[in-house]
């Protein structure tokens, strides 16, 4: 379903448990903040949708439209439903919007962890952004799919 302005709450509570799933310390989530919280201003700009399980937004994902492009903002899934294919429907979904709206290519800016999820959705990886955060040396994925 399509996400509404009143979700961003709940939108928000989403996004930092599947962050926080990846073991990252609570003041690098933080910092996250930030990116993490979604408002309903952000909404307003991004097409945003919501899976849902009992009358409850267990993952979402947001997408920020170009002109032959689609960048994938947000995508997350409620920890206890990783790897149960919510995550897989969600990004089949994108995908179709994604081409509804005439984009050749989605672009995707990935979390460490997920990377292996992009890829086995067909994404390619293309390069890495660095990311180093308190002395770690981090890369963020930066992967794309051509839509056919």
């Amino acid at each position: 379903m399509a996400a509404r302005r009143a979700d961003a709450g709940e939108l928000t509570a989403v996004a930092f448990a599947a962050k926080a799933h990846w073991g990252y310390p609570r003041h690098w989530l933080a910092r996250w903040s930030s990116v993490l919280t979604i408002t309903d201003r952000f909404l307003g700009r991004n097409p945003s949708y919501a899976a849902i399980a009992d009358g409850r937004i267990i993952g979402f994902y947001s997408m920020r439209l170009g002109r032959r492009s689609v960048w994938l903002e947000q995508f997350w899934v409620l920890p206890r439903f990783i790897g149960k294919g919510v995550g897989r429907l969600l990004f089949a979904h994108f995908e179709r919007r994604a081409r509804q709206a005439g984009a050749v290519r989605v672009i995707v800016e990935s979390d460490p962890h997920a990377e292996g999820f992009y890829r086995a959705m067909g994404a390619k990886t293309y390069s890495r952004r660095p990311a180093p955060m308190d002395g770690h040396v981090r890369f963020l994925p930066l992967l794309a799919k051509a839509l056919a």
